[in-house]
């Protein structure tokens, strides 16, 4: 079945074809790295992360292009760069502020369990691509520069709007940057002047400046992906202007239409039903998250939402991740302790064996599907309760059944990147030694109800691969078993 995605541009699920046959050029929108990751950041991340790894599951090769924003993101509520208002914030410099936040970015995509991008450009790395790219535009009469700014003037692109849906009339409704200066209300800044004491600016053909938002997108994809891609990704809140505005300027500098084939956006991430927010005082940070409940129990959360659908962040929905762990976990453990023989086939295998086909078919049409996780989740929980219903507590499996009924377990935890262990520990010895030492500490932060410390214990060890077990009073602890 070919895989089938939902593209924002026609706002409809097609057929997904690559430009060039077998690769797929994909470029996602990262974070503007003036503060810490949070668990928005985790969720959209994930997303991209999961179809990643099912294009390379279908045989895909995937070129991952996801760029970090260290200059030029306005925050148009008081007209100033979200990296002066961060160096502002810890009194150090914007770049100091940037080297911070992406360290503390790059711990928790590496943490989290995402893999690694091709490349990851940094915005400043490339100012003298975006100029090139704003003189063209400018002498192909897209661009136009007031007092030292440079602005896309939109009403000579045609097509402006197409992606977002927005008509050029209803503009002035949206967020756009007022200025009396310019041609159109929608115009945006392609390049902004920038005085003497400001710490981000550039020398340029019209003088001291730095980079408008939109442009980096396009000059940092055409430079390391070509001038037409097959994905653009990022969250829904970026279609208007961010992603209106990097399609524009794209198709109006190459000529080729289109920039992207599939824009592909995620919904956003709420906290108890609200939005997060500095002045609520609901964010949580991402690593902070991590300590608590650890990858596997935030990738399963993530997943038990469809990617284009907002996912509510709250004690029922992370608790109801944490039983959905436990019950996987539970069940590859106990695959995997059943003794495997060579024998004749019982009716109660065949069965397992034909319930193990359908189920990878069936779990590869949800995915293959729009990237449909919750419906791919409900075939694998489906195929488990089926599983135990035939085999009961039986001891001993046909080798055949065993390694069938293992593929698909491997497969669902390396396509959702859960229950992974990238360096497996030795179970014997000192290291066993080691372990029971960290799991006495951690009882004695539980009895002085330090659940901070004991939590963060638990959720460092899982990521280890160590699973430890409060029963009865008692902590118990296994490693688990490498894929």
């Amino acid at each position: 079945m070919p895989i089938r995605i939902y593209n924002t541009l026609t706002r409809r699920k097609e057929v997904f074809q690559t430009i060039d046959p077998g690769i797929v050029k994909i470029y996602v929108c990262g974070p503007t790295v003036y503060d810490s990751p949070h668990l928005g950041h985790g969720r959209a991340s994930v997303v991209y992360d999961i179809l990643i790894r099912w294009l390379e599951y279908k045989g895909f090769r995937v070129k991952y292009i996801r760029n970090i924003t260290d200059v030029g993101h306005i925050l148009e509520a008081v007209g100033e760069d979200r990296m002066i208002l961060g160096a502002k914030r810890e009194k150090l410099h914007p770049m100091e502020i940037a080297d911070k936040y992406l360290l503390e970015y790059f711990e928790a995509m590496d943490r989290l369990g995402n893999k690694r991008p091709s490349i990851q450009p940094r915005a400043s790395g490339h100012i003298m691509e975006m100029i090139e790219v704003i003189e063209r535009l400018i002498e192909k009469g897209y661009g136009y520069v007031v007092d030292g700014d440079v602005y896309f003037d939109v009403s000579k692109f045609e097509d402006y709007g197409k992606l977002s849906g927005v008509r050029r009339e209803e503009l002035i409704m949206h967020r756009v940057e007022p200025d009396p200066r310019k041609r159109n209300p929608a115009d945006f800044a392609l390049w902004k002047t920038a005085s003497e004491d400001y710490p981000l600016r550039w020398r340029s053909p019209w003088g001291y400046g730095f980079p408008g938002w939109h442009i980096e997108c396009s000059v940092m994809s055409i430079k390391y992906l070509g001038e037409q891609i097959d994905i653009h990704g990022g969250a829904r809140e970026l279609i208007f202007p961010h992603h209106e505005n990097s399609l524009a300027q794209s198709e109006a500098y190459t000529g080729k239409k289109p920039f992207v084939k599939y824009w592909v956006h995620c919904g956003l991430l709420t906290i108890n039903g609200e939005k997060m927010s500095k002045s609520k005082g609901n964010i949580i940070r991402l690593n902070e998250a991590l300590d608590r409940w650890g990858r596997d129990v935030l990738r399963m959360f993530y997943i038990s939402a469809h990617y284009r659908s907002d996912v509510d962040f709250n004690e029922n929905s992370i608790k109801m991740a944490e039983e959905n762990l436990r019950r996987l976990s539970d069940f590859i453990e106990k695959v995997e302790s059943i003794e495997k023989v060579e024998s004749t086939l019982s009716e109660d295998e065949k069965k397992i064996l034909d319930i193990t086909k359908k189920a990878r078919i069936d779990f590869e049409e949800r995915m293959d599907d729009d990237l449909d996780t919750p419906g791919a989740l409900a075939v694998l929980f489906n195929y488990m309760r089926a599983f135990n219903s035939i085999l009961g507590t039986a001891s001993k499996l046909n080798r055949e059944v065993k390694e069938q009924v293992l593929e698909l377990l491997n497969m669902v935890r390396k396509v959702f990147g859960i229950l992974e262990v990238y360096e497996p520990l030795p179970s014997k010895g000192l290291v066993d030694q080691l372990i029971q030492l960290i799991v006495e500490v951690r009882e004695i932060f539980r009895r002085e109800k330090r659940y901070d410390i004991s939590d963060m214990v638990r959720s460092r060890l899982r990521e280890l691969g160590v699973e430890l077990e409060d029963v009865s009073g008692e902590t118990k602890w296994k490693i688990r078993k490498p894929i």
